[in-house]
């Protein structure tokens, strides 16, 4: 059907003809002329009628395609698809390549705006993301026309993270005009799940590897001794196999504790979202170890609410680690006699968590949150009254396979991994851990002489002879909300404080 219709296409044939015949006889015949007028009208409104009618027939074919085959399937929309995908996508305009501070976010959707903290209008790119490769990579898709990946790392604080980001240019009208902007996409994929699977297998190889060395080298030197000149030797295999069974321990110990530590940073940059009991789980950890205290003749002593009523954010079995790990290694340096306490508290500011306790003692922050996005923490600390620790060996206590001078031997077993396990424990919960001691002063010290502390610029003195000697741990979570009186309901000491005394 042609788009436009002339006035001679329009009018039909024959009324041409009719009205030709009309003229001729009104010079002719006139009388014939008003029977011959009507007959050309009604050939004419015939017609017509004849032609609305093949109209509307066409114009019901055109229309029986369009409602069956739609030009766009029923369904969502590409920027409801687009908010639905997993990982951060954005939509960056710019106009000019040399103004960098242009470069505006158009859309993003629910993942970018949760990871980078973007307002529901947008927001400039180089206030979410300030990588230089990335943002290199936006201008090349927007003033380049180019298709790129780049692989970066935010290393910034006390969680890592491995991205890789894709740049694609969208096609926009006009874009070969100053007036009109020009559109990038990218996409950020979170690579931090695979980087550390990937660091995990190193490590363990190097760590096991560097690790075992030791008691697989006493293994084969005793067992080539028992096969040797000790065979018939009854007391040297049995001082043999006795320390062959040690030895076995040992890396039984240390082959758990690596998987484990691996396990933990594996999944370190995922805070738990759950909710523990932080009083419950100490209550568990110590009747656990009540008989070894018992046998080393130590007490152990909580002072703590009761359970049940404060839950703090956390993942209930990784809380019962750190607590384990602490209150043990507290026992293991604990003379005969003494006391390990553990002191739970709610309701605690960053900083009043982080404070020490002994103005005498050296302390250290091995752990502080990046950010201080929660107001209220509660606090577990784990002090025992053993050698302590010099101020020079503290920044090194939550490294892997590290062990304080001078207190390597004797009955101490352990693979040096049990703190480490607990600062990546505590870093996946956003918390903090800090550790206070007084240890035994080196020949020499100056008892007047004193160094500043590590923050506030307060002052600490050096260990000084006759000082009591102690150590303490204190590891903050974050609490779900303020609970306003978790101290009030604290047990007296004449009402039972110490829940287990395993001496």
């Amino acid at each position: 059907m042609e788009r436009q219709r002339t006035f001679w296409n329009i009018v039909p044939f024959g009324t041409w003809i009719g009205g030709c015949a009309l003229v001729a006889l009104a010079f002719v015949v006139p009388v014939l002329v008003a029977p011959a007028a009507v007959i050309v009208l009604a050939y004419t409104v015939f017609q017509f009628w004849m032609r609305i009618l093949d109209m509307q027939d066409r114009i019901d074919s055109l229309k029986a395609p369009e409602v069956q085959v739609k030009v766009q399937p029923e369904g969502p929309s590409f920027q409801e698809v687009l908010r639905a995908i997993p990982d951060p996508v954005m939509i960056v305009s710019g106009f000019e390549p040399h103004d960098i501070a242009g470069r505006w976010i158009v859309f993003a959707n629910d993942a970018a705006r949760e990871v980078f903290s973007i307002p529901d209008d947008g927001g400039l790119l180089v206030s979410t993301i300030r990588t230089p490769e990335v943002l290199e990579c936006v201008d090349e898709a927007l003033f380049g026309r180019i298709a790129r990946s780049v692989v970066f790392d935010t290393n910034g604080g006390a969680r890592d993270q491995f991205w890789r980001a894709f740049t694609s240019p969208l096609p926009v009208e006009g874009m070969n005009s100053d007036k009109h902007p020009r559109l990038a996409l990218l996409v950020m994929r979170d690579e931090t799940d695979a980087r550390r699977m990937e660091r995990m297998r190193a490590d363990f190889l190097a760590n096991a590897s560097h690790e075992l060395r030791t008691p697989l080298a006493s293994l084969t030197g005793f067992i080539e001794t028992l096969r040797g000149p000790a065979r018939d030797d009854e007391k040297a295999r049995e001082k043999f196999l006795t320390i062959m069974a040690t030895q076995a321990d040992r890396m039984g110990r240390l082959i758990y504790d690596l998987l484990s530590l691996s396990r933990i940073e594996m999944s370190e940059h995922v805070p738990p979202s759950g909710e523990a009991d932080l009083v419950l789980a100490v209550r568990d950890v110590i009747e656990g170890l009540t008989l070894i205290a018992g046998e080393k003749g130590v007490s152990l002593k909580v002072s703590a609410p009761k359970p049940g009523l404060y839950p703090i954010i956390g993942d209930r079995d990784q809380i019962l680690q750190v607590v384990q790990n602490l209150v043990d290694n507290a026992l293991k340096y604990a003379p005969r006699g003494s006391d390990v306490t553990i002191d739970v508290q709610f309701d605690k500011t960053l900083s009043e968590a982080m404070m020490a306790t002994d103005s005498q003692a050296a302390k250290l922050v091995l752990l502080r949150p990046d950010r201080n996005v929660h107001d209220y923490y509660a606090v577990v600390r784990v002090r025992d009254n053993g050698p302590g620790i010099r101020r020079e060996f503290l920044p090194r206590l939550a490294e892997r396979f590290y062990r304080v001078e001078g207190q390597k031997s004797g009955d101490r077993l352990g693979t040096g991994l049990g703190l480490a396990i607990v600062k990546h424990i505590i870093n996946r919960h956003r918390g903090g851990l800090v550790v206070e001691s007084i240890g035994c002063a080196p020949s020499g010290d100056d008892p007047m002489l004193r160094e500043p502390e590590s923050e506030g610029g307060k002052v600490t003195p050096l260990p000084v002879p006759g000082l009591p000697t102690f150590t303490a741990f204190t590891a903050c979570f974050p609490q779900t909300r303020a609970f306003g009186t978790a101290g009030a309901p604290r047990l007296a000491a004449s009402q039972g404080v110490v829940l287990k005394d395993a001496g």
